[in-house]
């Protein structure tokens, strides 16, 4: 099947088309700046060929028949045709747990959290609406990034405030990045063999995140109501004292979008190294003596692997560590800093091995305690994959 995946944000439009037989990306791309007009653009890649085209679209659907028209005409090709469509969800609250395939019921279930997600669930819902105008009679499959994680037990995922909170506003653990580790966790389950493993998977990138799995099924992870809670990230703060905001919030007289802003905008690496939210300048920043770029990545090496150690404790032991993201994937640096603290868990890398980057590779040595993996995640695979299951 040929499977369209939609990554709607409030004023963009990603997407792949995936041939789920064959598991390759026909194209891709971007619809960028939807809603103004003078500035709105395509940028799509297939056959290994780069394009951008102007084009004014006011809203999603604009901008996805202009997608389809383009696709048609480049990649399809009037040879192959879209079966039907996935949809990243990030956020489904308690009431999605698995993948599901749209009709009224689902996108009324998903007005009904858009408090959860108020900047990425409309823009959701509007490309799904997009599609049923654009591709009447394409089936849609919705999935949810918060739906792994709701595995997860209330020791993991109640907060110590008081309940009613939870009874009235939903405010509770949810997580993030539920697509990578589902995908994560499933790859090196084949690639060892065993459906068994207790697994502790980094996905590290500008939003990071950990996430305990225990036989393909969450135990904990480390972003909460939000994505800004867990480990310190580009520029979120991850975990800190609440009193902290508040603090800020009196002292400098700032409103709570303003508060939000700081939290989600410039804390972080980028808050901390004053600098940037990029690894790579970080690391060119340090090596050239700057001192702050090498707090801020001390900083997030040492509470990535607190949060390692933790989960070895919620799984009761660890059989494999998997990197996965940008940084997880890329990052040969940080995996080998991160895995110095682990050194007395018996985690052992083989330095020779963590060079590579964005492949699959076992990169501890044959003497390691616990097997660490590079293991490059694909949402949008995991996402059609679900999406043909659905619907064919």
């Amino acid at each position: 099947m040929n499977i369209l995946v939609l990554n709607a944000g409030s004023s963009s439009l990603k997407f792949q088309v995936i041939d789920t037989n064959t598991k390759e990306v026909l194209g891709s791309g971007n619809f960028e700046r939807i809603g103004d007009e003078a500035q709105s653009f395509l940028g799509i890649k297939y056959d290994g060929n780069k394009e951008k085209f102007e084009h004014p679209a006011k809203n999603h659907t604009e901008a996805l028949e202009f997608i389809i028209e383009k696709l048609n005409e480049l990649v399809l090709k009037g040879e192959k045709e879209i079966n039907a469509v996935g949809h990243r969800i990030v956020h489904g609250g308690s009431k999605f747990v698995k993948p599901q395939l749209v009709d009224e019921t689902v996108i009324n279930g998903l007005k009904d959290v858009i408090h959860l997600a108020p900047l990425h669930n409309p823009a959701a819902i509007a490309g799904i609406e997009a599609v049923n105008e654009i591709l009447p009679g394409v089936k849609s499959v919705v999935c949810f990034d918060t739906g792994f994680h709701q595995t997860m037990k209330e020791t993991q995922y109640i907060y110590p405030i008081p309940y009613e909170y939870y009874e009235k506003y939903g405010i509770r653990k949810y997580g993030a990045h539920g697509i990578s580790h589902e995908y994560v966790s499933k790859r090196i389950a084949e690639i060892k063999g065993n459906n068994d493993l207790k697994v502790i998977n980094c996905h590290l990138g500008q939003g990071a995140s950990l996430c305990a799995i225990n036989k393909g099924e969450c135990v904990d992870t480390s972003m909460g109501f939000t994505p800004a809670a867990g480990i310190p990230m580009g520029s979120r703060t991850g975990d800190i004292d609440p009193s902290v905001i508040t603090f800020i919030m009196k002292e400098e007289n700032l409103t709570p979008e303003e508060m939000n802003v700081i939290i989600n905008k410039e804390s972080g690496k980028k808050g901390i190294s004053q600098l940037s939210a990029d690894d790579r300048d970080l690391e060119e920043a340090m090596a050239n003596g700057n001192t702050q770029a090498k707090l801020a990545l001390d900083i997030f090496h040492y509470k990535v692997a607190q949060y390692i150690a933790s989960y070895m404790v919620a799984l009761g032991g660890c059989d494999v560590i998997t990197f996965a993201g940008g940084i997880g994937e890329r990052g040969n640096y940080s995996r080998e800093e991160i895995c110095k603290y682990l050194s007395c868990f018996g985690v052992k890398l083989d330095l020779e091995k963590n060079k590579v980057k964005a492949e699959e590779e076992k990169i501890s040595s044959d003497d390691s305690a616990i097997e660490v993996w590079v293991v490059p995640t694909n949402e949008e695979l995991m996402i059609a994959l679900e999406t043909e299951k659905l619907t064919k």
